[in-house]
């Protein structure tokens, strides 16, 4: 029997899920992918197979039991044994937010170190409760399977103390208030597959742009993470869908000071009502943004592409130079006008746009003469997570 990882996104209202199982040569090939919607709600499970069939089912039809995260688990693996047929679940990988400072690669979880995980909440409080809600599940579901914790920080590890570094006073610091860099998963797969792209110069002066919802940049020298634009939390950096990037901490005092805005308003203000949204009044997505005439919309564009190319500016200063640009993401694999827009501000540092080559996303979008080149490479976390949990509980990352 060919062994499989189940891979879980856990949110608080959903959870995504794939099925990866290891082929004859070794490699890990997604078999199936599909959700779990309104969780406690009104669970609506969805799943394609690789063959294209398509399945669905609103659970809480079964019985009123099944509008919890448990009953929509329990249904997904009774669903899934039944789908297996030939293979072996022999682990499940979980994204997982925040790893702190104590966690630097992926691991096997045991109840201790979820119970150290959970400590990590505040660090992370609209992601990682949801993202160990997963675990915790299915430790009462399936208590011999391995469950394996991937984290969103760790690929930003080997970064040079002083790029983690707040001017803050050192007391703050040790307690943890320190850049810690996100979407580790997506820029660790980009790290593996730039070779194929590349050639040799896969480990040279990389920027990766993770373009979503969720936005940031990684500066790579090696394949390694040098620099990122995200910090303490997943709210600073560039323009996202509804956060708002770098914002003067000023700003927060004067909303708290004379607006009498409390923890939750702000809470809500920078995560849900900035960014895109915000700015627009329109919508958070970037293809509805481009396809409006709406002159907010076209404002909130050209912040978006305004703020990346300082950042971009700014991470090519701390590489010395840049031989690669890489686009991925949402926004970043299927947004030509906006990779238009940054690479032709970009034209200082011998970036060409090749205009057919981007409106075909790629995967080279700029000429080959230019002195370096910019690149569209689709992400891939639910592989990279298991790979990492194959190799923990002893196969192999092909």
């Amino acid at each position: 029997m060919s062994p499989s990882i189940l891979v879980f996104n856990s949110g608080s209202s959903s959870v995504k899920f794939a099925l990866f199982s290891q082929s004859a040569t070794g490699a890990l090939e997604r078999t199936l992918h599909g959700q779990i919607e309104n969780i406690e709600v009104l669970p609506e499970f969805s799943s394609r197979l690789s063959s294209g069939k398509a399945f669905s089912q609103t659970l809480a039809a079964r019985g009123s039991t099944d509008a919890t995260r448990e009953g929509a688990f329990e249904f997904l693996l009774s669903w899934l044994r039944g789908e297996m047929a030939g293979a072996k679940l022999v682990a499940a990988g979980h994204r997982v937010v925040h790893g702190a400072a104590r966690y630097s690669e992926p691991i096997i979880v045991d109840r201790n170190i979820l119970a150290t995980l959970e400590t990590f909440v505040p660090l992370a409080p609209l992601h990682q409760g949801h993202n160990l809600a997963g675990i915790r599940t299915l430790f009462e579901l399936e208590p011999s399977l391995p469950q394996i914790a991937c984290f969103d920080t760790a690929f930003h590890a080997t970064q040079h103390r002083i790029a983690t570094l707040f001017a803050l006073p050192r007391e703050l610091t040790e307690l943890g208030l320190r850049r810690y860099g996100f979407h580790g998963l997506s820029y660790e797969y980009i790290a593996s597959v730039l070779p194929e792209y590349l050639g040799a110069s896969a480990d040279g002066r990389i920027i990766v742009a993770h373009l979503g919802n969720g936005a940031s940049l990684c500066a790579m020298s090696g394949r390694r993470s040098i620099a990122t634009s995200m910090g303490f939390t997943a709210l600073e950096g560039l323009v996202m869908g509804t956060r708002p990037g770098a914002l003067d901490p000023g700003i927060l005092l004067y909303l708290m000071r004379e607006r009498g805005m409390d923890l939750n308003a702000v809470t809500d203000l920078l995560y849900h009502r900035c960014g895109l949204l915000g700015v627009s009044g329109i919508s958070h997505d970037m293809r509805t943004l481009l396809s409006s005439d709406d002159p907010r919309a076209a404002e909130a564009v050209d912040l978006f592409v305004h703020r990346a190319i300082v950042h971009i500016g700014g991470l090519v200063a701390v590489l010395g130079g840049l031989d690669a640009l890489v686009f991925t993401a949402g926004i970043g694999e299927h947004a030509p006008p906006v990779r238009k827009r940054i690479c032709e501000a970009l034209a200082w540092l011998g970036l060409d746009i090749d205009e057919d080559a981007n409106s075909r996303h790629g995967p080279r979008i700029t000429a080959a003469s230019g002195r370096c080149s910019a690149w569209v490479i689709p992400t891939n976390e639910e592989l990279m997570i298991a790979r990492h949990a194959l190799q923990l509980v002893g196969g192999d990352r092909s």
